[in-house]
């Protein structure tokens, strides 16, 4: 990606290059799309130098930042075939109501029989157990360790060589906590927390305390980047697994379907929105910072919030997953090969949707700006800080 001084490519004559991150949201089943981005924005020479993700989205960020450069798209692809091998059935049909019946039959073989590599039902369910995992979850996700530790490296992620965050909630406090290799050795039970969805999964045990999925208090870790890194200028892709926008449903199931993607997608744009609200913020302090006359510029009051309002470039540019016509509320555990492969299909579409647009992407080093994007859906900027 030209000009944006990744790790590849010529950059520009500004001072301040943008850093490339990659921010993943939690979505189960759609998180092939994640793949997909990725496997897109490599070919665009876009190198994260920061990967954040909830649940999925942790899984996801772990084979990224766990694999060298060369071979991080071939092990997405080891992992999403391996979930995906289960039996499955038929989807020939492309559309309608047909095509969506096969999608409720592979549901439901995955709430029957589990994920290959993944996670296993209980035996017995955990109405007839009375202590520990077996009473608190219905499913047994020892597989999904052993997967981790054959497609990741750990010492890799732990090297630093790519900043990795991901998130899970404190089963006792109720609090959000962020798992981070600048502060904290990562191993698989930090991103099997993060996906800890409960009742279906067992909560992970790190340090003496347990985790649950982090999609339960914020499904994107866009508030912890934006938190945390105030300095260097960023580039965001933000990728979205569940639409904020939806037609009104008509039916029950079109009902529960639209629900799951308000529930999921409110915090992502609140979070959005309170960015681009900071960065404005810190705008105002600096101009009126600066039309202040010398003696009171000067005070220890002013030469504080000059320091508080010190503010990066933002770009954010969301890839959201649009749902398919055939998809309903079990779209995040319908785990079948040929509806992997079209997510991971819509994935690397909507990379080349926004690329079309280089101009825009480039333009990033506006300094104090805050902009958000979807250029993948043809919308236009949603707004502008210079």
């Amino acid at each position: 990606m030209d000009g944006v001084a990744m790790t590849t490519g010529k950059r520009q004559s500004e001072p301040r290059p943008a850093e490339p991150v990659l921010v993943l949201q939690g979505g189960g089943a759609l998180g092939s799309y994640q793949a997909g981005v990725y496997e897109a924005l490599a070919a665009e020479g876009v190198t994260p130098q920061w990967v954040a993700g909830i649940s999925i989205g942790a899984i996801n960020a772990a084979i990224i930042a766990g694999n060298p450069p060369e071979r991080r798209v071939e092990r997405l692809r080891d992992f999403w075939r391996l979930v995906s091998a289960g039996p499955q059935a038929n989807a020939l049909i492309d559309a309608g109501r047909g095509r969506a019946a096969v999608s409720q039959i592979n549901a439901a073989g995955v709430a029957m029989f589990g994920v290959q590599g993944f996670f296993t039902p209980r035996f017995p369910p955990p109405q007839f157990a009375t202590a520990g995992d077996g009473a608190v979850s219905y499913y047994d996700t020892a597989a999904l360790k052993g997967t981790l530790e054959r497609l990741v490296d750990f010492d890799r992620i732990n090297a630093g060589e790519v900043r990795f965050s991901v998130g899970a909630v404190n089963i006792e406090t109720g609090n959000f906590a962020y798992f981070d290799n600048r502060r904290d050795r990562i191993r698989p039970e930090h991103i099997m927390a993060s996906g800890a969805l409960p009742p279906g999964f067992p909560p992970v045990e790190i340090d003496g305390q347990f985790y649950w999925d982090g999609g339960l208090v914020s499904n994107t870790p866009l508030e912890y980047v934006l938190e945390h890194e105030t300095h260097e200028d960023l580039l965001i892709f933000q990728v979205d697994l569940f639409p904020a926008r939806g037609p009104r449903p008509t039916t029950l199931a079109e009902a529960a379907e639209r629900e799951k993607d308000i529930r999921y997608s409110s915090r992502t744009r609140l979070n959005t929105d309170q960015a681009v609200r900071a960065q404005q913020t810190k705008q105002m302090i600096r101009a009126l910072i600066d039309s202040l006359p010398a003696e009171f510029a000067a005070t220890e009051p002013a030469r504080r919030l000059h320091a508080m309002a010190m503010e990066n470039s933002v770009t954010v540019v969301q890839l959201i997953y649009r749902r398919a016509a055939y998809e309903g509320a079990a779209k995040d555990y319908e785990f079948s090969r040929a509806t992997m492969l079209q997510h991971w299909a819509s994935g690397v579409e909507a990379v080349k949707r926004s690329f079309a647009d280089r101009a825009k992407l480039l333009d990033v080093h506006q300094a104090g700006g805050a902009r958000v994007f979807d250029l993948a859906d043809g919308a236009p900027e949603k707004e502008t800080h210079a």
